[in-house]
């Protein structure tokens, strides 16, 4: 088994595991208006980040947020899991980034349209491997430090080859997760034009992603970086280490369909995939952090799926999407709704579904309410991230 013995997050709503689980639970949103200069209203989750806690000035020339915050937030999950002692050449970076350095990239185009001079590390800036990267060199990570770019599931599919490479015995510790920093106006404006994102009336942009909503119309980005510490519980064992929950499976499965319509066949693969992975059938999972969107197709496919899976017991599961809340992180979702997820486990309380006022009834799922009583009980969870491409990656986590 793999043991989740470290937790480390930059998010919109702080860098404390346990204070953010609070917001959420509150259905506190971290959405804002974003960027008056564009043409239309634009909203998004952004953090609150102090870069000097971890550059200094000159280490800072090259380094774009994205690594900023993955650098960050991988430092605080390996503090939490007591780990510094181990061998580098036995720890290994999993990192799932969809965007890279979208700062660095912006402001060179800024630069260049102005005939400025480009900055001459901005290629290095912007690539999106540059996190990993960063994570290994000021850990002194000396094993596999890999990328993944897999749109919006990047990071759980960071996630399920990082457990993979621990269950082969190929590391004895991963740093895995994600790490995401694209809140700048080119990149809003581009994803505004792609008209998957929220509308909102100005000063309402709060409430502006409404999963599973009748009333839904898109979600909004987010930035952050989240990061897991996973090793074998054997080992976690041996040292004493803090277990917060075990990362049981996972499976990752195409549509092969459509580049950014979802499937629910492609979806309903990767749902029995994980649980057969973690020997579990789906009535002994309770609870869902589902992708979640507030599309309007996106959340219709998804339910469709959980149905099809979950068959006659699909009522006895609870289903939310925190991206109402922290908005969504493209490539770093994965890993930030891995790790409420696993919050969720160890603390036996659900997120709220925020913002869904009247239910879609062609959803068909349980939508978790404050204070859902079938918490108490809850053993096994899933987390769930449906990409552009046609990717879709679910990972199962039990109760330590």
């Amino acid at each position: 088994m793999v043991a989740v013995t470290g937790l480390g997050l930059v998010s919109p709503h702080g860098a404390d595991p346990d204070r953010v689980f609070d917001a959420l639970m509150r259905c506190e949103s971290a959405v804002h208006e974003v960027f008056s200069e564009l043409p239309k209203p634009a909203a998004a989750a952004t953090v609150a980040f102090d870069e000097a806690r971890w550059f200094t000035k000159l280490q800072l020339a090259g380094v774009d947020r994205v690594s900023q915050l993955a650098l960050a937030a991988a430092s605080l999950a390996l503090d939490d899991a007591g780990a510094h002692g181990t061998a580098p050449e036995r720890i290994g970076v999993y990192v799932g980034c969809g965007m890279g350095g979208a700062g660095a990239l912006e402001a060179a185009y800024a630069s260049g349209r102005r005939g400025g001079r480009v900055p001459p590390l901005t290629v290095p800036a912007f690539m999106p491997n540059a996190p990993a990267a960063h994570i290994a060199m000021r850990h002194h990570v000396l094993g596999p430090v890999l990328t993944y770019s897999v749109a919006c599931a990047s990071s759980a599919v960071a996630l399920a080859e990082a457990a993979h490479a621990v269950r082969r015995g190929d590391i004895d510790l991963a740093i895995a997760g994600g790490a995401e920093a694209l809140i700048v106006p080119g990149v809003m404006a581009a994803w505004q034009a792609l008209q998957t994102l929220a509308s909102f009336e100005r000063g309402h942009a709060a409430r502006a992603c409404k999963p599973f909503a009748a009333n839904r119309n898109g979600f909004v980005l987010g930035e952050g970086a989240a990061f897991l510490v996973l090793e074998s519980t054997a080992r976690a064992r041996q040292r004493g280490a803090r277990v917060h929950a075990q990362l049981a499976g996972s499976a990752i499965s195409c549509d092969a369909t459509h580049l950014t319509k979802p499937d629910s066949a492609g979806q309903q693969r990767a749902l029995r995939g994980a649980l057969a992975n973690a020997q579990l059938q789906p009535q002994a999972v309770g609870y869902c952090n589902a992708h979640g969107t507030a599309t309007l197709i996106g959340d219709s496919v998804e339910c469709d799926a959980l149905r099809a899976v979950w068959g006659d017991s699909v009522g006895d599961l609870r289903v939310s999407s925190t991206k109402a809340l922290h908005g969504h992180l493209l490539g770093a979702a994965g890993a930030l709704e891995a790790l409420v997820t696993v919050l969720a486990l160890r603390r036996r309380q659900l997120p709220p579904n925020a913002h869904c006022d009247v239910p879609d009834a062609q959803c068909g799922v349980q939508l978790v309410q404050p204070g859902d009583p079938t918490a108490a009980a809850l053993g096994a969870a899933i987390s769930s991230s449906f990409a552009f491409g046609g990717t879709n990656a679910v990972l199962v986590f039990k109760r330590a």
